[in-house]
């Protein structure tokens, strides 16, 4: 029985206990202005979504549904209890699994996730992904708060766990979260099934896959400072700082690069307060001096997002996403709710029911071709960018223009300069993802 209690904490059971490999690629950046450090009215999200090299990351939008009571969902490893009604969801995703790696809900709710590594010990079962915990807290919260509640009550019930790539050598993390809504953004910082979590009400705000809460704690889980101090990690004198006596002791070289990214995210935020916008967001995650646009061996940013959720209630929230790889050279294209959005079809992977890899037990013994036609579509421009000067060029200008033609689409509208029919606005994504795909034919 789930339990909140005076600072919006819960009851904690024993986390599950697994191991982890030092040498193993992991990284992420998510970012957030909060007025005033936003140049409009508006909170800004955005995410770099860095993942294995040739993992296809798609764009699936689900409509808002209701549920028969006592229902069951399955999700990327197992199955949970459904809820009554569900909101309508954009969601980028590694297309081999159920939850997202980003997305967002028809209540301006936007999410994202990053991998972390702690002191408390990685689950060797199959549980909740963190990824599947995203999906569930935008289908489920209508606020940011309340999808932080619904992260932190699901993993108190199920647990998080089971491997976050499709290989058959397990690559298993805890997760932390960047929720933000029109008003105001929460970190969310995991620890097995313990939890920390900080309000930002103003600022600019950044996570990239290391703890980064300190002694600025808005809500804990109950049991965080006794786990803690039982330990020896906290002697249970004077300040509780989470990241410093949750951390590793010894950081991976993974975990400093991290490091890094985080503080030049944190740099190259603070050069734009009071002026950043959706284009400021979008050159901040096409950094590839500061590491945040990710190129390194094995590993990439597979996918971006960045969202524009206004506090005038009478005006859409924008989700601008690439469904591509490398920000650098890929599309911004807007996508916001409305009667005509609907899932377009060049930008969602194939499927293979019974006989996709991560449903054959054992899982993941064979590999099948994921690649949408956008995808497709995009590697051979970037193959061109790489070979052909000339050609290269020419696209990437394409790009640049159909681009800058959505950022004043969405200026005129938050301006209401531009007042197009709700079919219209809510089929926006799928007209610029037909002249994108036009443009690599």
């Amino acid at each position: 029985m789930e339990r909140w209690h005076e600072r919006d904490t819960l009851i904690s059971t024993s986390p599950q206990m697994a191991s982890w490999s030092p040498d193993t690629p992991c990284s992420c950046d998510c970012f957030v202005s909060v007025p005033p450090a936003s140049a409009i009215p508006a909170v800004i999200f955005a995410k770099n979504s860095d993942r294995p090299r040739e993992e296809v990351q798609e764009v699936v939008f689900v409509p808002a549904g209701t549920h028969v009571p006592g229902s069951r969902l399955q999700c990327t490893y197992i199955e949970v209890e459904q809820v009554s009604k569900t909101h309508a969801v954009i969601l980028s995703r590694p297309s081999w699994l159920w939850g997202a790696e980003m997305g967002a809900n028809d209540h301006g709710v936007c999410i994202g996730n990053e991998a972390v590594w702690t002191k408390e010990p990685v689950g060797t079962g199959e549980a909740l992904l963190g990824m599947d915990l995203l999906r569930l807290a935008l289908e489920r919260g209508s606020s940011a708060q309340e999808a932080l509640h619904v992260i932190t009550g699901l993993l108190e019930r199920y647990g998080q766990g089971g491997s976050c790539r499709e290989d058959p050598m397990p690559f298993c993390y805890h997760n932390t979260f960047l929720l933000a809504d029109r008003t105001e953004a929460w970190v969310l910082e995991t620890a097995g099934r313990l939890w920390a979590a900080q309000r930002i009400q103003e600022g600019a705000r950044n996570i990239s896959n290391q703890l980064s809460i300190g002694t600025d704690i808005s809500a804990e889980h109950p049991e965080l400072r006794p786990h803690a101090r039982a330990q020896g990690w906290w002697d249970g004198q004077g300040a509780f700082d989470f990241a410093q006596t949750f951390s590793l002791t010894q950081q991976p070289v993974r975990m400093e690069a991290a490091k890094a990214r985080f503080w030049a995210g944190q740099e190259l935020l603070q050069q734009r307060q009071g002026g950043i916008t959706a284009e400021a967001m979008m050159g901040i995650l096409r950094s590839k001096e500061s590491g945040i646009c990710m190129d390194s061996g094995g590993f990439r940013t597979t996918a971006s997002m960045v969202s524009v959720l206004p506090q005038d209630p009478t005006q859409p929230c924008v989700h601008f996403l690439t469904a591509t790889p490398d920000p650098s050279r890929s599309v911004f294209k807007p996508f916001i709710f409305g009667v005509g959005a609907a899932q377009v079809p060049q930008v969602l992977s194939p499927t293979f029911g019974a006989q996709d890899p991560v449903r054959s037990l054992p899982r993941f013994q064979t590999q099948v071709d994921r690649r949408h036609a956008l995808y497709r579509g995009h590697q051979v421009a970037l193959g061109l960018m790489e070979s052909e000067q000339d050609r290269g060029q020419q696209l990437r200008q394409k790009q640049r223009d159909l681009e800058q033609e959505g950022l004043e689409a969405v200026r005129g509208l938050l301006a209401r300069e531009w007042a197009p029919p709700p079919q219209e606005l809510g089929g926006l994504f799928q007209a610029f993802v037909e002249k994108e795909s036009r443009a690599y034919a």
